[in-house]
């Protein structure tokens, strides 16, 4: 793809070199070749950044580029734009058609140039759209839909009742629409019974869910998932939950059954959400915070940006004072005790 194509698609202006300057990929600036593109974000970065072997630099706009001896965009956001053109160059991959070895169910509508890998399994009634790839033992349950350009990486496994739109993004080892942690307990044995898990379980358009991540079917209703939001590895959204939409959740976040997280939240590693908890738009959740179970957590009152942290969540800052009052109380105590 050339340069100018690349610019007519994301904007920026070009500034030096010509539209014709062919890229082939992206790469760090240490990396790179003559076929490739990197990005700076400061002057400095961009000094070594035009030094280096690449083809084309992406820059902020005002960056010291006067003089460059190579092709040169300048965009607001000069790390986005190489992250969307990254998408851009990217090579497709060959469309393989259905393995000897994948099993189709009866009724299976598969979409145009969709692959089906070796010893995948799509039961009964399932709809593939346009485009999707399987890949080689992954499990679709009967009557899932799956939405146009998705990628399902192995041995994921997707139950009945789940829905994923277009451009889906699923890694190895996921588990969608399983039931979720809901029993009844017999106050006089104490035996358990499973409430009933018959919902299901939504996912929204450009979603990517980690390896070996899992989200649970709704009980009685459906755990929803909202468009563009993003899973690390290694989370587990509990049933009947809605995530708005852009949302990030980092590895080993845990959210129980019936909570909601707004859109654009950002919920960092080993965050604890606990059940009918509410997240609200925005907030962002520190790694290790936590939700208490009922609570409601939200920006209000408070600057943009502000990181919540601790359990249960609150302020970065007030947490900091609390745990400084806390070590000179006990210093004082050290030394009135003698110890």
């Amino acid at each position: 793809m050339t340069l100018g194509e690349l610019v007519e698609r994301l904007g920026g202006t070009l500034v030096a070199g010509s539209p014709e300057c062919v890229l082939e990929g992206v790469n760090s600036v240490e990396r790179a070749g003559p076929a490739d593109l990197v990005f700076a974000e400061d002057d400095a970065s961009a000094a070594a950044a035009l030094d280096s072997s690449a083809g084309a630099v992406v820059v902020r706009g005002g960056s010291a580029v006067a003089g460059a001896r190579k092709c040169v965009v300048e965009t607001r956001q000069p790390r986005l734009w190489f992250a969307q053109a990254a998408a851009l160059l990217k090579l497709a991959l060959p469309v393989n058609g259905v393995h000897s070895s994948a099993e189709l169910g009866e009724g299976v509508q598969l979409g145009e140039n969709v692959t089906v890998g070796a010893c995948a399994v799509v039961e009964a009634a399932a709809v593939i759209g346009a485009g999707t790839r399987i890949e080689a033992g992954t499990v679709i349950g009967r009557g899932v839909r799956i939405g146009a350009d998705c990628h399902i990486f192995p041995r994921v496994t997707i139950y009945p009742g789940t829905t994923l739109g277009d451009r889906v993004v699923v890694h190895a080892g996921a588990v969608l629409g399983a039931d979720g942690f809901g029993y009844v307990r017999d106050a006089a044995t104490g035996a358990y019974t499973q409430f009933p898990q018959q919902g299901t379980l939504a996912i929204g358009d450009d979603v990517e869910i980690g390896a070996n991540s899992t989200i649970d079917r709704g009980a009685l209703k459906e755990t929803r998932i909202g468009r563009g939001t993003k899973i690390d590895n290694l989370v587990h959204v509990g049933h009947n939950c809605e995530i708005g939409e852009d949302v990030i959740l980092v590895a080993l976040t845990g959210i129980s059954g019936s909570s909601t997280v707004g859109n654009g939240a950002v919920i960092a590693g080993q965050v604890g959400i606990g059940d009918h908890a509410h997240v609200g738009p925005g907030v962002i959740l520190g790694g290790q915070a936590g939700v208490l179970s009922g609570k409601t957590v939200t920006n209000e009152g408070l600057k943009p940006g502000t990181v919540l942290w601790g359990t249960p969540a609150r302020p970065l800052k007030q947490v900091l004072r609390e745990l400084a009052v806390l070590g000179r109380l006990a210093k004082r105590r050290s030394r009135e005790s003698g110890e």
